[in-house]
């Protein structure tokens, strides 16, 4: 058994505007920190519309397509832009992450990283926001059930900005459960505790500016964790987001480097104890160029060292 690293050039096509944070630099960063590390590595596919569709409505796919400019960029809020390669690029990390779940379902591969942009866990049913346009995880883990006959699959997210949209396309759906610990106050300001879907398939854990390491830990360990193994899920997926890193832009809650090694052991034992080891990770945000390519390094060598 090996770790799977799935990723695909075509995502550096999507275009950001200068100084946009979501940059084709931060791929080009975590590729290069993952360079000669003993990865099994394989194209990611571009998604099919009824994967797609299994979670967005066609209509949202149609209405994407059809904003695409000819050349240079549009804008569809302050945040989230289009370019010309950026559906393909949609694609393509929707596609990799059902290619992961088919590796390690297959047996092809013991976990994966999905190394793709845009980032997708902000991606409503018919909104594309957050820098995102699909939510790469929900189709994922739709395609998991459907393709695969999974009863339960779980989604638990450690990017610093709670996923609205994953939370969104899942929150109704008791075979797939939704977990994250997440910044609040912060954008785009859901993931309250409150909010429990169907079933409590939904956890919520918010933590505060600066709470730092120790806070996240105690909320991994004694909420998301404990609610995610009483979950027995077949197959673990990961949201992998790296702002919480202490250097990050655009948040504060001053994680370091090594807390992403600890969450990934944690998570590992738990797809070890529910999923037979099967964990597919999916890259989401992070946006200081150095934390994030040492934050996805420390993570992949932990899912590596765990494959073998």
């Amino acid at each position: 058994m090996t770790t799977a690293l799935i990723t695909h050039e075509d995502c550096l096509a999507h275009d950001m505007p200068e100084g946009h944070p979501e940059s084709a630099a931060r791929l080009t960063a975590v590729l290069r920190a993952l360079d000669g590390k003993d990865l099994l590595r394989a194209e990611a596919p571009l998604a099919s519309d009824a994967q797609i569709c299994a979670v967005h409505p066609r209509a949202h796919l149609e209405a994407l397509a059809a904003m695409i400019p000819e050349m240079g960029g549009t804008p569809i809020d302050g945040d989230t832009w289009l370019s010309p390669g950026s559906l393909i690029a949609a694609r393509r990390a929707a596609g990799g992450a059902v290619q992961g779940v088919d590796m390690v379902m297959e047996g092809r591969a013991r976990n994966a990283f999905v190394a793709t942009r845009p980032p997708g866990h902000h991606a409503e049913a018919s909104r594309a926001m957050g820098f995102c346009l699909l939510c790469h995880v929900a189709i994922a883990a739709r395609h998991a059930l459907g393709h695969h006959g999974l009863s339960r699959v779980a989604i638990v997210d450690f990017d610093v900005h709670h996923g609205n949209g994953t939370q969104a396309l899942v929150e109704g759906e008791a075979r797939i459960a939704y977990l994250s610990a997440h910044q609040m106050p912060l954008y785009p300001g859901t993931g309250d505790p409150s909010e429990t879907g169907v079933d409590g398939n939904v956890v919520n854990v918010p933590l505060h500016a600066g709470a730092g390491s120790a806070a996240f830990r105690a909320a991994m360990e004694r909420e998301i964790l404990p609610a995610a193994h009483a979950f027995a899920p077949e197959l673990l997926i990961v949201s992998a987001g790296f702002d919480a890193h202490r250097a990050d832009p655009l948040a504060g809650l001053l994680l370091e480097t090594a807390d992403f090694a600890w969450i990934t052991e944690a998570l590992c034992d738990l797809a070890d104890a529910r999923c037979g080891g099967r964990l597919v990770s999916c890259l989401e945000g992070g946006y200081d160029l150095r934390a994030l390519a040492e934050s996805a390094a420390a993570h992949v060598d932990v899912l590596i060292a765990r494959g073998a």
